[in-house]
């Protein structure tokens, strides 16, 4: 199954130079939770955003235009189809986690969303891709625990492509 995973505050932001505007550790911890064991597909940019990359435990598909681009543990993909074909033969999740363009790419290809919601505003200049939320059904809704390390009120919110 092709999914995205994103977080996103309160106006569709997603980063800011680069990076995460946010800290919320409940979110990499449910980031962590969906994609682990299986792949994560992102562009050159996200991946050099990574602490310490290659992500552990996933296989990582770098999605660049770069020809020269070459990683050691990550896959190289240069299209949208190499990225389609490897879903479609792979029997674990296969999850776009971005940047925009990337998300941009998949957007009539995914079946599943994995969304945070920061219930807060941040600076930023990365937004998530517009989403037709009338194709889409939530079929789960968590609120995430607020405590001195997770200071942002978030939700986590599984949506299903509908039929």
């Amino acid at each position: 199954m092709l999914t995205f995973v994103w977080a996103e505050d309160k106006n569709g932001v997603i980063g800011l130079e680069g990076k995460i505007p946010w800290k919320l550790p409940n979110d990499m911890k449910f980031f962590k939770e969906v994609t682990m064991s299986g792949a994560v597909v992102m562009g050159r940019k996200t991946y050099e955003s990574i602490p310490n990359p290659p992500l552990p435990g996933r296989t990582n598909i770098v999605l660049t235009r770069n020809q020269l681009f070459s990683e050691p543990g990550v896959l190289t993909a240069h299209d949208r189809e190499t990225v389609l074909e490897f879903a479609a033969q792979s029997e674990k999740d296969v999850h776009i986690i971005g940047g925009a363009e990337i998300f941009y790419l998949f957007k009539e290809d995914v079946e599943r969303l994995y969304r945070t919601v920061i219930h807060d505003k941040f600076p930023g200049d990365t937004y998530m891709i517009p989403i037709n939320w009338k194709e889409w059904e939530l079929v789960e809704q968590k609120e995430g625990l607020v405590d001195k390390n997770n200071i942002h009120p978030h939700t986590f919110e599984i949506y299903d492509k509908k039929k």
